[in-house]
């Protein structure tokens, strides 16, 4: 089977190396040459020149790019996959879009005879890294099953949810519960340090135990050392949540965490963090932290004459 892989981010670099490693043929492209370059040099594969040259004579086209316009310009574009996919291939969107954009772009599919699953995916850049992946599906299930072979390549865990759309309403779940998870970290940990105790072990005593969470057990101390140059940018987190905040306002579902934790990413962004991991949130609360305890002291007295 050949498989095509466009888009080489951080989670589709990897991604795209294991479908290699797994011995398909595979092609690759990027907007950026250079990354794709690094990709051949890496792995067993070659790079094409547009999205519809990877596509050329592909079963599978998987694609992991920004957002909904940048699905919309490697699918149906001037030089798109679908310009050059045979009937019976299949695409695969790993991307984080809204389900509009994937029962738009699974119509236009099934019109030229392709099948389409919109595929978005969790487990961060570590995952797609180990090749453990949940990847939350939207599909026909006879779609699904042609495709499995490749999603198994990085995937752990693969759930077909239901039609087309189903897989980015389930990741828009995930995304909420995400931003609840790193909005409580942040807010407990910036607790625990300005009442003067030993992080790290609060952080081992809480992991332990019915509080913890992904965000605490595996970014907690890079949260307490403010490291933040890896992992989910601020940026993604937030595209991401005006995605599920968008898609609840047309449905009448009421998020008012996820709009609380839009505006702090929102601040993050103000503050020049937006290429920072998504737990970088902290620095709003330590701000306000450090801001009330000036506030309370007040303004420092005037020298003795």
């Amino acid at each position: 089977m050949r498989v095509a892989f466009v888009g080489l981010g951080n989670m589709g670099f990897p991604m795209a190396g294991h479908i290699a490693r797994a011995g398909f043929s595979t092609v690759v492209h990027n907007r950026t040459a250079r990354t794709a370059s690094r990709w051949v040099e890496e792995y067993a594969g070659r790079a094409a020149d547009s999205p519809a040259q990877a596509a050329a004579g592909a079963r599978v086209v998987c694609l992991c790019v920004g957002a909904d316009d940048d699905v919309r310009e490697v699918t149906v574009g001037a030089d798109g996959v679908l310009a050059a996919l045979n009937p019976g291939a299949v695409i695969v969107d790993h991307t984080t879009t809204s389900a509009e954009v994937a029962t738009e772009i699974a119509a236009r599919a099934a019109a030229v005879g392709v099948g389409f699953v919109d595929a978005p995916v969790s487990g961060g850049q570590a995952g797609a890294e180990a090749g453990r992946l949940s990847i939350m599906c939207g599909s026909e299930p006879s779609v699904l099953e042609t495709v499995r072979p490749v999603l198994e390549c990085y995937g752990s865990t693969i759930t077909r949810i239901g039609p087309v759309g189903s897989g980015q309403l389930t990741k828009m779940v995930n995304q909420i519960l995400v931003a609840s998870a790193i909005e409580g970290a942040a807010e407990a940990i910036n607790f625990a340090a300005a009442a003067g105790l030993d992080t790290d072990l609060v952080l081992a005593a809480v992991t332990g135990g019915a509080a913890s969470s992904w965000y605490l057990a595996n970014r907690g101390h890079t949260m307490v050392r403010d490291e933040f140059d890896f992992g989910f940018a601020v940026d993604w987190m937030r595209k991401d949540l005006r995605i599920c905040l968008a898609e609840a306002a047309r449905r009448g579902i009421p998020l008012p965490l996820t709009a609380m934790a839009e505006g702090d990413y929102q601040a993050a962004q103000d503050r020049g963090d937006g290429k920072l991991d998504a737990t970088a949130v902290i620095r709003l609360r330590r701000a306000e932290t450090e801001a009330r305890a000036t506030d309370a002291d007040g303004p420092a007295p005037s020298p003795a004459p």
